[in-house]
């Protein structure tokens, strides 16, 4: 247990740090937009970009380890919807409930857990869930949010808007550019290469860093029950389907099982939130889950890392 707190506290203390500097005044509110901004578009995609670059694809995207992981989370997006929908919610609002339980925090917290859990080689796996993970789970909200409003733009509407946005994300620019030069054989020159290094290595520290910073923004107000139970789906039952999946029903390799359970396991991703403030649906809910599963994720995490050993 030592050892699974030896690397699990580091990456939430640091957030810690984020949120106690920020709510102390010695980060000052402006600087959380431009830190933030510098992680999801310069420091990440460099790091997605050599990653992609470096990995070996044919061993790195298992397609059992992918339905494990995604089964997981379509899973915990109807469960969240049904029950909102059973307990009186509009239709739009079930499905920002329903994202909020779907949409995991890969790369802020994930990336970090993973390298520090199992080290760098380990978590190839991993950038082969995170490849798809906006991409898909992104263009399916919104998608479901236009089919679940009376007098939205529809379902086709709603693709072509969501292939813009993730068109234009640095994220899926640096996974997209990564994999042409992986497929390509194209050499980085020495500079270039060693630029994006540089990049890539201040992404973990400042990204722990900007989350605990932005989290100050969000409160759990008055639906603290939501927040509560839609935590438990993404940090208990995500994990538990694509545990059960990739170990007892697949049988994959621990890699690809590590992978699939400690990514499902992350908190509910800040996307969560801009979800729900883009549709203005259940913005508060959707926030607390955001603070809340966060929280609680130290001692989840510390639990799933003991399961898998």
């Amino acid at each position: 247990m030592l050892n699974i707190l030896s690397i699990v506290a580091p990456v939430f203390l640091l957030i810690g740090a984020g949120y106690a500097a920020t709510r102390a005044g010695r980060f000052p509110d402006a600087g959380i937009d431009g830190l933030i901004a510098f992680v999801v578009r310069f420091a990440t995609p460099s790091l997605l970009f050599l990653s992609m670059y470096r990995v070996d694809l044919g061993a790195a995207f298992q397609p059992l380890m992918l339905v494990s992981f995604y089964a997981g989370a379509f899973a915990c997006f109807f469960i969240g919807r049904a029950v909102a929908l059973r307990l009186g919610r509009r239709p739009g609002e079930a499905v920002s409930l329903g994202f909020a339980a779907l949409f995991s925090n890969t790369v802020l917290v994930g990336l970090p857990i993973m390298f520090r859990a199992y080290g760098e080689e380990a978590t190839q796996p991993a950038f082969a869930i995170i490849a798809l993970h906006a991409p898909s789970l992104y263009t399916f909200g919104m998608v479901m949010m236009e089919m679940s409003r009376q007098g939205g733009e529809g379902a086709v509407a709603a693709l072509k808007r969501a292939g813009r946005s993730v068109s234009s994300n640095a994220l899926m620019i640096g996974i997209f550019l990564g994999l042409l030069a992986n497929l390509t054989g194209l050499p980085l020159p020495g500079p270039v290469e060693d630029t994006l290094e540089m990049l890539a290595s201040a992404t973990l520290p400042a990204a722990l860093f900007a989350l605990g910073a932005a989290l100050t923004r969000y409160k759990l107000q008055a639906e603290i029950g939501w927040a509560a139970g839609l935590s438990a789906l993404g940090l208990i039952v995500h994990p538990l389907i694509a545990w059960i999946l990739s170990d007892l029903v697949f049988g994959l390799e621990r890699e690809f099982v590590n992978a699939a359970v400690v990514i499902a396991a992350m908190p509910a991703g800040l996307n969560v939130y801009v979800f729900a403030t883009l549709y203005k649906r259940a913005e508060p809910a959707a926030a607390g889950v955001v603070l809340m599963s966060t929280a609680l994720s130290v001692i989840t995490i510390s639990v799933w890392l003991a399961v898998l050993g």
